[in-house]
């Protein structure tokens, strides 16, 4: 038989503790919301410990979900207290309500502690320094395993920053984040980083094979180096040249040479573009092959600009003819201006015509002096 004074004794609800570590939000934020806001628990248990009914935690959840998408803490709050009334106390309404007389405190029902009060590791918020709110609220919603969430926000990172700004600005810094966590916790967080990767990977594809009219000239190829399996900075590559109309073609990741180079032959591109997030995966000898492909009718030969990008290249000398851009917004306008150029010259490239090199590779093919360069996937200063 159940015991009632034990049952009555019994806690109720969930700590604040528990609470920030499932909304991926520090304690402090949570009592700050309470204090401010009025966002608080319906019940306190002895020694006045806050104690989250699912009621109070689901408030919780929205004014995660509103402050993610930009909305000041203060206007989330009225909108959380308008669609929830009766569910709140403000920190002046006093004691929460009674039953019948005698009865104390209604208490909301017993909650039972989630598995991730016991693991170990601390508070699952992810530092991130300062970023945009968009970027905040991704890595909360992550933390929160909210794959619906952390899909609406990347998508209105996309529509209203553009494929490029919203990979430097929103998602590298999140990914990069939960990295960093990865790394210091273990295994415990790997299922936060394959979440975000892969709801990114998803927002940049989804821009990039959106039905869009291209341009007439002939395509970028965008590729990962041979042993290099890095590729969501190229995706949003692809994204930010696709809403600008700019045909390419997406190898990927780990291109072998031999195959790179016969795409480049039957291709004829505008432009190359070869990826290396690790020192070990740049090979500037295969660059520096890319580059001396050429094409077209005897008389009218062409080049194509090759531009080499990510951090693997930082310690290599960048060899002549090869461009290594600081951002990957400088890298799109690279590739943009060899598009229009091959977009003009197109219908010069014919039998006795003057042989045409892309004015980009002119201007921006001279290697620049060796020494540490910005990691193109960091965000634009």
């Amino acid at each position: 038989m159940v015991n009632r004074t034990d049952q009555a004794d019994a806690p109720v609800g969930v700590p604040t503790g528990t609470v920030a570590r499932r909304l991926g939000v520090s304690p402090t934020t949570i009592r700050s919301w309470e204090r401010r806001y009025g966002i608080g628990p319906s019940h306190r248990g002895p020694g006045r410990h806050r104690r989250w009914s699912p009621e109070d935690i689901s408030l919780l959840d929205e004014m995660c979900r509103l402050t993610a998408r930009g909305i000041p803490p203060a206007e989330a709050a009225k909108a959380v207290r308008s669609t929830a009334p009766g569910t709140y106390r403000r920190p002046d309404d006093g004691p929460p309500p009674v039953g019948p007389a005698g009865a104390g405190p209604v208490p909301p029902r017993p909650v039972p502690e989630p598995a991730t009060a016991a693991r170990p590791g601390g508070s699952r918020a992810m530092p991130l320094g300062a970023v945009r709110p968009e970027c905040r609220g991704l890595a909360r919603a992550a933390v929160r395993l909210d794959g619906p969430e952390v899909a609406e926000i990347l998508r209105g990172a996309v529509d209203g920053l553009g494929p490029v700004r919203a990979w430097t600005e929103v998602m590298m810094p999140a990914l990069r984040a939960a990295g960093r966590k990865w790394a210091a916790d273990g295994e415990q967080y790997v299922e936060v980083e394959h979440l975000l990767s892969w709801h990114v990977a998803a927002a940049l594809r989804t821009a990039a094979v959106a039905p869009v009219r291209f341009r007439e000239a002939p395509p970028v190829l965008i590729a990962a180096m041979p042993d290099e399996q890095h590729t969501l900075p190229l995706e949003a590559v692809a994204a930010g040249m696709a809403v600008q109309g700019l045909p390419y073609r997406m190898l990927g990741a780990a291109v072998p040479a031999r195959a790179l180079l016969d795409a480049v032959a039957r291709l004829g591109p505008s432009a190359v573009l070869l990826w290396s997030q690790h020192r070990a995966t740049a090979d500037p000898h295969l660059a520096r092959e890319v580059a001396r492909a050429s094409w077209g009718a005897a008389g009218a030969r062409l080049d194509t600009l090759v531009v080499i990008a990510g951090p693997g290249w930082n310690r290599h000398e960048h060899p002549t003819r090869l461009t290594c851009p600081r951002t990957l917004e400088s890298a799109l306008d690279l590739l943009r201006r060899a598009v229009d150029d091959r977009d003009t010259s197109a219908a010069d490239a014919r039998p006795g015509a003057a042989v045409r090199t892309p004015p980009a590779a002119r201007t921006e093919g001279r290697a620049g002096p060796p020494g540490r360069r910005e990691d193109p996937c960091a965000p634009s200063r």
